[in-house]
């Protein structure tokens, strides 16, 4: 399954691109696998995307958590919580 991934804010700019067509292996089909996968390739993206990031998530432009369900086109988000005032 193909899905479109984009990446706002710092994470775009510490993985260098701001979205990407990712082909998903059959055990990735929520947003939670989505990363795992990503943190997979290692170096920058381990340390944009890891655990330890407090990250906000979105697919098909819905904010949701790592046990949302991917399909086939969706849009994944990953970015940074925003503060403010």
């Amino acid at each position: 399954m193909k899905i479109n991934v984009k990446y706002f804010a710092s994470v775009r700019e510490a993985v260098g691109t701001g979205q990407e067509v990712l082909e998903l292996p059959e055990n990735a089909s929520t947003v939670g696998a989505v990363r795992s996968l990503l943190v997979s390739r290692g170096g920058v993206w381990e340390e944009a995307l890891g655990e330890q990031r407090a990250l906000r998530m979105a697919c098909k432009q819905v904010m949701c958590g790592p046990e949302t369900a991917v399909s086939e086109g969706a849009e994944v988000a990953f970015f940074p919580p925003v503060t403010g005032g």
